[in-house]
């Protein structure tokens, strides 16, 4: 789905690798990522769902979509910004997520927030 220039969400994403919550021998990595959306369309508009594709260094792809983020439904007026933090565990030491908010304006136009694909790694796995 295009979306339409009035209706622009920026997306910004930190990860971090919580090296306290994993076990590589074990083959788990925990990962935290910290979202920024950021409203810089012409209406405000609330978040509906999420939709990801979080990928390992095997190229399994695990789907997960599901209502709003962290238990809310972000409102975001022009300008206004909306900060989380979640996580995901991974079975190697190297992944990437992708995937998009499904968001709805006041005047009811439905459209997509893109999250640009996103590293998630652990230290001194990438050179």
């Amino acid at each position: 789905m295009t979306t339409p220039p009035d209706y622009s969400i920026d997306v910004d994403v930190e990860t971090e690798y919580l090296a306290g919550e994993s076990d590589p021998a074990g083959n788990r990595f925990v990962f935290a990522y910290t979202i920024t959306i950021l409203n810089r369309g012409a209406h405000p508009a609330r978040l509906l769902t999420r939709h990801w594709l979080i990928t390992d260094a095997d190229g399994t792809v695990q789907e997960v979509r599901g209502p709003g983020v962290v238990g809310e439904h972000p409102y975001l007026r022009p300008g206004e910004a909306f900060r989380y933090t979640s996580g995901t565990q991974l079975p190697t030491a190297v992944g990437s997520m992708r995937g998009s908010y499904q968001m709805i304006a006041d005047d009811g136009t439905r459209f997509d927030a893109e999250i640009k694909p996103f590293v998630l790694a652990a230290p001194r796995t990438l050179h």
